[in-house]
C-alpha cells in the first residue's frame, strides 16, 4: 500500500505542477489580470535561457516601418569609421569647447536630444583639422549632413543661432 500512495502523490504532483504552469503569468489575486513578476523573474541573478516557448512572441505589424522613422535621433562624439557603421541620416557638427554659440548647441541637443532619424556627430574643431579641411568647416557651429559614405550633402553655419530648431530647419 505505501507505494501505491507514493504513485498517486507523485501523479497529483506532477498533475499540480502542469495545471499550475498553464496559469503563470497571470495574478489572480490582480483585478485587472495583468502578469505577474515571479521572484525568480525579478532576481538580479543570472538565470537559464529561456527556450523558443517561454520568449515573448514578438508584435506583428502588418508593413514594416522605414527604418528612419523607427530610430530615435542621437548626439554621439565623432570617431573614425562611425559614419558608414550608423544607418539613417548623419550630420557632422564642429564644436570647439572655448565657443560660448558651440556649448549652446551643446546644451541644447544635451536637453532636447537629436531629431528623430539623425545622427548628430560631435566633431572637435580644433583637433580635427582633417575633417575640417575635408569638409570645408572655416568657422565653428559649423553642421555638415553627409550621406552613408561621408560625402557632404549640405552644410551651413548655426553661429547666429545655435539651436536644435536651427538644425532642423537646415536639414537637406
Amino acid at each position: 500500500m505505501p507505494t501505491r500512495i507514493s504513485a498517486t502523490a507523485v501523479l497529483l504532483l506532477t498533475a499540480g505542477l502542469v495545471l499550475s504552469g498553464c496559469a503563470a503569468g497571470t495574478d489572480a489575486a490582480s483585478p485587472s489580470g495583468t502578469p505577474a513578476m515571479s521572484d525568480e523573474a525579478m532576481s538580479t541573478e543570472p538565470s537559464e535561457p529561456m527556450t523558443e516557448s517561454e520568449a515573448p512572441a514578438e508584435p506583428m505589424t502588418e508593413e514594416p516601418m522605414a527604418e528612419d522613422a523607427m530610430t530615435a535621433g542621437a548626439y554621439v562624439d565623432y570617431t573614425d569609421g562611425a559614419i558608414e557603421a550608423t544607418p539613417g541620416d548623419k550630420a557632422l557638427f564642429f564644436h570647439a569647447s572655448w565657443c560660448p554659440q558651440c556649448r549652446a548647441l551643446d546644451e541644447d541637443l544635451r536637453a532636447s536630444g537629436a531629431p528623430d532619424g539623425l545622427t548628430v556627430f560631435k566633431v572637435d574643431y580644433d583637433s580635427r583639422t582633417d575633417l575640417r579641411q575635408k569638409y570645408g568647416v572655416t568657422l565653428q557651429t559649423t553642421i555638415v549632413f553627409v550621406d552613408d559614405a561621408g560625402e557632404p550633402i549640405s552644410s551651413t553655419v548655426l553661429y547666429d543661432d545655435p539651436s536644435v530648431a536651427s538644425l532642423v530647419a537646415a536639414a537637406p
